[in-house]
């Protein structure tokens, strides 16, 4: 096996699996067959074995030291340093990480049936795949995991290779399969922590926010420091608790130790900056990251995005650039179109676009689901037609966060269908988190449904939570608010857009002596019924008598009576 990550056009060509492996699974989706349940006959005794030996390999073995060098602490190396960031939970860094890959590849070739190795290589080739962007890898970490699980099943006590599985799962976003995996490690070992943060992304991704808090709060008892701190940051931004996000994700900033921990712990204080319109304190967070590691490309994109709400648009080009050569996520180069497109740059605009479409082929290939971000180009470049019956499909496989049920609420309304998006739309923002863009979506179709008074009341919540918030929408947002006015002194009742002015009376002409006319009757005018009180939002839509067919509530309707 090659002993570095490499880039060549046959890595990213994901391995067909054998049709005799056991463990083989579908090309476009490995992660969607649910794991072997774990065996009734499956003692403590080997599950605590199997958690020990896979503990033992990712905190590395003692590197044996001749005995006129024990006085004298040998520095640990990059393979040790990656194997301690794993034990730990934290992030290793890329140089880090490529070294224990390497060493891996190498030990595996000569050991073969090695199974906690593989199931080690495997999720390193997870976490690489991730970090760079490169879908490729995520063929090649299937491949090691089911190596891993040939020669030891998980059920005898190689748990590791599942949570590496579920890895996966999350990294192609099929979160019910990454749940099925998680649960499976969590039913045969409930102290096994590895676990929990796939559970918890597994679980953000399906929408389930009590599941996500429970995994959340049981990684907290288990696994302590900056890990814990930086899940439950997340989380309590997810839920808008802003305050809380904000004192958590400085507690861990200020404990993060390791380079590749500490500029992920200020690139979340960059986002969380970014996220509440602050966007000079941004830049300085991500500015922090970058010289902590100056390959975090990941708030490089986050300072190009700051650095366009301060109107430093060459600097954000520039930052943008370099960010998606470095790290080509398909939602970076979405912004980067936008961008572009705001500036009137119609060319560099297409090019962006083109260039996603070639990156969204990619991860198809590979087996990662990217419908969410290509049903937000479809409704707002593309076909909204697309974009609606992607993210249909996306709440049939139950993926019901937040940001899937913006899209299609967005998605439905651009497609002419504003009254079912509605319901989407409101259902994002009553999760509580504070995304501008969410409140924009809504506060639009509310202005198309003539319900002026939400309408007005969302806009506003959108630009007073991040002015800034998008190159293309934020200015749309000033314009509605703009054709909506100042309500009326009269009360909620009076919540219409202002009437046009009447036109000015036209004097009469003089009358003539001539045959007798009877006077021409003006038009009686009718003073304007004051419209009927908006209804205020309320926490869930309302339920219809009958569901329409492709509503969250006709959905859950189907669900529930799925066995």
């Amino acid at each position: 096996m090659d002993v570095m990550p490499q880039q060549d056009p046959e890595s990213r060509r994901p391995p067909e699996p054998s049709p005799q492996d056991p463990y083989a699974m579908p090309a476009e989706g490995a992660t969607a067959v649910p794991p072997p349940p774990p065996t009734l006959r499956t003692t403590l005794r080997r599950a605590a074995f199997g958690a020990v030996a896979a503990g033992v390999l990712l905190a590395g073995a003692l590197v044996a030291v001749p005995d006129g060098d024990r006085d004298a602490p040998k520095e640990p190396g990059p393979v040790e340093r990656a194997e301690a960031a794993a034990t730990a939970g934290s992030p290793a860094s890329l140089s880090d990480l490529t070294a224990l890959i390497g060493d891996r590849q190498k030990w595996v070739e000569s050991h073969p049936d090695d199974a906690p190795s593989w199931a080690t290589l495997g999720s390193a080739y997870v976490e690489w795949g991730r970090r760079s962007a490169d879908a490729a890898y995520y063929g090649r970490a299937e491949e090691a995991l089911k190596r891993s699980l040939d020669a030891r099943p998980g059920e005898r006590g190689n748990g590791e290779a599942w949570v590496g599985m579920a890895a996966l799962a999350n990294a192609r976003h099929d979160f019910l399969a990454a749940k099925r995996w998680g649960e499976t490690v969590r039913k045969q070992d409930p102290k096994a922590w590895s676990v929990y943060p796939v559970l918890i992304d597994a679980y953000t991704g399906l929408g389930d926010v009590k599941a996500a808090t429970g995994a959340t709060e049981k990684f907290g008892e288990l696994r302590k420091g900056v890990p814990a701190l930086a899940r439950t940051a997340d989380l309590y931004r997810g839920q808008g608790w802003r305050e809380d996000a904000l004192a958590t994700a400085r507690e861990a900033a200020d404990r993060a130790t390791e380079p590749a921990e500490k500029a992920e712990a200020l690139h979340r204080l960059g986002e969380l900056a970014w996220e509440r319109g602050e966007p000079e304190e941004a830049v300085a967070q991500f500015d922090a990251a970058l010289r902590t590691d100056s390959g975090h490309h990941a708030s490089l994109a986050g300072k190009a995005r700051a650095l366009v709400a301060l109107e430093r648009t060459d600097e954000a080009l520039a930052a943008y650039q370099s960010a998606v050569t470095g790290l080509p996520r398909p939602e970076y180069v979405l912004e980067l179109g936008e961008l572009y497109e705001s500036l009137e740059l119609d060319g560099d605009a297409r090019s962006q676009y083109e260039k996603l479409g070639g990156l969204l082929e990619q991860a198809k290939a590979a087996g990662v689901d990217e419908s969410v971000i290509r049903a937000r180009y479809e409704s707002d470049h593309g076909d909204p037609a697309v974009a609606v019956e992607l993210l249909r499909g996306q709440w049939k496989k139950q993926h019901r966060s937040a940001a899937v049920a913006d899209a299609l609420g967005w998605a439905l309304h651009r497609a002419g269908k504003s009254e079912e998006g509605l319901g989407y739309a409101q259902q994002a923002v009553d999760t509580g988190v504070r995304n501008a863009s969410y409140a924009y979506h809504l506060g639009v179709i509310e202005q198309q449904l003539a319900q002026y008074g939400p309408a007005r009341r969302h806009l506003e919540e959108a630009l007073r939570t991040n002015p800034a918030f998008s190159p293309l929408d934020a200015p749309k947002a000033r314009e509605a608010l703009e054709t909506l006015g100042e309500p009326s002194p009269g009360g909620p009742g009076d919540t219409q857009p202002p009437p046009p002015p009447p036109p000015a009376p036209v004097p009469e002409p003089k009358r003539e002596s001539g045959p007798e006319t009877k006077p021409e009757q003006e038009p009686k005018r009718e003073s304007p019924r004051p419209e009927a009180p908006a209804p205020a939002p309320s926490k869930t839509p309302p339920a219809p008598s009958k569901a329409a067919p492709g509503t969250p509530a006709a959905v859950e309707a189907d669900a529930s009576k799925s066995p």
